[in-house]
């Protein structure tokens, strides 16, 4: 279907076809030429100038793989035997998938690809979360080495002939996604065994300004989150390397390939990019702002976030929810950037398979102003208010996942405060606030300058 939302000067380009048809002698037309060409005569001049002389190039952000081998970064890789820690999602602006690139670009420029490292989901993200994956040799006999599972981090045998690791994998910029905690793992046994490390840049796709959720203790830290940052962090899988490595006095020898054309107000959408789908449940390049939006409220067993159904993170709903009443007790408190549509499916399985839901589909109406965290304190506030016998229920579910809570939240206040406080979400927004501020000092000087500020 063409859109029918020209600009202005798309207007004007339709204006000139009608014009070339308008001199065509009215007698010709009405006898000679058959409505039906007259209609294709004026497709086709619009087309021409819509998709032609009208039209301005579209623009692809060029991402950290991109820029390596345009801009002589590749120089960098002569002489290396190379592990490269990827996935499905790692693919350059031209829809080719890194290993393939590095592959065929070996012979020429000097270096060995010598074995792939895989995170959670797999090489090539099938895998259902924390799924045991074997071993394995892609089809030019190189091995593949999981870092999901029960070993977590590349050991000495599987580094064993490796001088340089590359990392090229697409976060969703949450702190609890183990994407970014494999990078931090295999940054420390780089630096155990003096290897350099290369992290090739992608952008975060809910953009680089939104910081939200609260920090991460130490006595919280695991693969669900492995450093001090707001569970929303507003930064690059670049800059986080940038930032562990030198907060936490880590020292590997890294570099990071910046991306060009990437700016910190964008989107995944205002890239020109494809969005390869990270993992099962995060389909769209939407879908990053919605698993911080629900995905720890999943966690209580309480709703049904629309797991099981089409629309993952992107629901809250329950047999015992009035949908308009839901609704309406969220919109009146007037978060920013978000609206709650009532909604109404049967999910196909997961929490409450198979039976007639009622919910809120959420509708992000302004991603700049949007805070997904917050929007998630919300959203349990009001279920707690408006529905305590069955908030109460799920307490016995909120204690026996007490530990996976507080290391996804990065501290127990949050489980304290879902436990024994009554009117929670002015409070749960207010934790960790001053520590954000100051986070938000402490990044400026990881941030890659030529993305903004």
């Amino acid at each position: 279907m063409i859109s029918t939302n020209y600009t202005s000067q798309e207007k004007r380009s339709r204006g000139c076809a009608l014009q070339t048809l308008s001199r065509i002698p009215e007698c010709v037309l009405a006898h000679v030429i058959m409505p039906q060409i007259k209609t294709a005569l004026f497709i086709f001049f619009s087309l021409i100038f819509h998709f032609g002389l009208s039209a301005e190039p579209y623009q692809k952000v060029k991402v950290g793989i991109d820029q390596l081998m345009e801009h002589n970064g590749i120089s960098m890789l002569q002489g290396k035997r190379i592990g490269l820690i990827t996935n499905h999602t790692a693919i350059n602006s031209q829809h080719v998938a890194t290993v393939d690139v590095l592959k065929a670009n070996a012979k020429r420029k000097g270096y060995t690809l010598i074995a792939l490292f895989a995170p959670e989901h797999g090489i090539t993200g099938a895998a259902y979360a924390d799924a045991n994956i074997a071993e394995s040799k892609d089809a030019d006999n190189i091995p593949i080495y999981s870092l999901h599972g029960k070993t977590k981090r590349p050991t000495a045998e599987m580094l064993k002939n490796i001088n340089m690791l590359i990392f090229d994998i697409q976060d969703i910029g949450t702190r609890s996604y183990t994407y970014i905690s494999t990078l931090f793992y295999a940054m420390e046994e780089a630096a155990k065994h003096n290897i350099a490390f290369v992290v090739l840049d992608r952008p975060n796709p809910i953009n680089g300004r939104t910081i939200d959720g609260p920090m991460l203790e130490e006595k919280w830290r695991s693969m669900l989150g492995y450093i001090n940052v707001p569970y929303c962090h507003g930064m690059t899988i670049g800059e986080l390397a940038s930032f562990f490595n030198s907060e936490y006095k880590i020292g590997c020898k890294l570099e990071v390939i910046p991306m060009k054309g990437w700016k910190r107000n964008m989107t995944f959408q205002d890239t020109g990019l494809t969005w390869i789908p990270t993992s099962p449940y995060i389909p769209e390049p939407s879908t990053p702002f919605f698993y911080p939006t629900t995905g720890i409220l999943g966690e209580l067993k309480l709703v049904n976030i629309g797991i099981g159904y089409t629309l993952p993170f992107k629901l809250v709903g329950a047999p015992w929810i009035n949908a308009i009443q839901f609704a309406a007790q969220l919109n009146a408190l007037k978060f920013p950037g978000v609206h709650f549509d009532p909604f109404y499916y049967k999910p196909m399985y997961g929490r409450f398979a198979k039976e007639q839901c009622q919910g809120v589909l959420i509708v992000i109406t302004n991603p700049k102003t949007y805070k997904p965290v917050s929007t998630q304190y919300l959203i349990l506030g009001v279920l707690k208010s408006m529905y305590p016998k069955n908030f109460q229920e799920s307490v016995e579910a909120i204690r026996k996942h007490k530990e996976t809570l507080c290391k996804l939240n990065g501290t127990e206040e949050i489980y304290r405060l879902l436990i024994d406080e009554k009117y929670i979400i002015w409070k749960l927004c207010a934790v960790h606030e001053k520590e954000r501020a100051t986070f938000a000092e402490l990044r400026k000087k990881y941030l890659i300058e030529s993305y903004g500020s």
